[in-house]
C-alpha cells in the first residue's frame, strides 16, 4: 500500500523538522516536500501534488497559510490541514472561508496529528465521491428531460421534430436520446388488419 504524500508549509525551521520526523516516524506517511512561505507552497503544490498539505496559517512573506491554502484548493483540489498555535477568531473566519480539512492546535501529539490527518482524507474522498455522484445524476437529468414535455409528432407519418427543427423517425429519435434500442414486431391488432386485408 502506497504511503500518503505530504507536503509541509511550515517558516520555523525546527517545527518543520519535528512535524516531517512525526510523519515519518507514524509509518504512513512520506513527506512530499516542505515549504516555508505561502508562493514556495503554491510552487511545490504544483510540482508535486501531494495527497494533502500541513500548513502553517502564519507563514513570512507577503502571503499568509490562509491565501496560500485558498489558492491550491482552488487551482489544484488538495485537502488543507491547518497547523497553528494561534485561536484568534479572525484567523479562525478567514480559515473556513478556504474550506479547511482540518485544524490542528500546536503543541499537537503523533495521535492528533495521524487522526486529523486520517479524517481529512477520507473527507476529501467522500466528497470527490459525492461531486462524482452528483455529476452522473445531472447527466441522467439531463437525458431524462429530452423526453420529457411536448414532442411535436406528425400525425400521419409519425416523424418528430428535434429541438433544431429536423423531422426524425420516431426510432431514431428515441435512440438518440436514450439508451434503448429497438426490436420489430407487429402488436396483435395490426396483425389481424394485416390478415384481413391479405383475405
Amino acid at each position: 500500500m502506497s504511503k500518503t504524500r505530504v507536503l509541509v508549509v511550515e517558516d520555523d525551521q525546527l517545527v518543520a523538522i519535528d512535524i516531517c520526523t512525526r510523519l515519518e516516524a507514524l509509518g504512513f506517511y512520506d513527506v512530499a516536500g516542505r515549504a516555508t512561505t505561502g508562493n514556495e507552497a503554491i510552487e511545490i503544490a504544483a510540482q508535486l501534488k501531494p495527497d494533502l498539505i500541513l500548513m502553517d496559517i502564519v507563514l513570512k512573506g507577503k502571503m499568509d497559510g490562509i491565501e496560500a491554502a485558498g489558492t491550491i484548493r482552488s487551482r489544484y483540489d488538495i485537502p488543507v490541514v491547518y497547523l497553528t498555535a494561534y485561536t484568534d477568531e479572525e484567523f479562525l473566519k478567514r480559515a473556513k472561508i478556504t474550506v479547511p480539512f482540518g485544524y490542528i492546535l500546536k503543541p499537537f501529539n503523533a495521535r492528533e496529528l495521524h487522526t486529523t490527518i486520517e479524517m481529512a482524507l477520507y473527507r476529501h474522498r467522500a466528497d470527490a465521491e459525492r461531486e462524482k455522484l452528483i455529476s452522473e445524476l445531472k447527466e441522467a437529468l439531463a437525458q431524462v428531460k429530452t423526453l420529457r414535455g411536448c414532442l411535436p409528432i406528425c400525425a400521419t407519418c409519425k416523424k418528430i421534430r428535434d429541438d433544431k427543427g429536423y423531422w426524425t423517425r420516431i426510432e431514431q429519435y428515441i435512440m438518440d436520446h436514450t439508451d434503448a434500442d429497438f426490436t420489430h414486431g407487429i402488436c396483435p391488432d395490426c396483425a389481424k388488419k394485416f390478415m384481413d386485408d391479405k383475405s
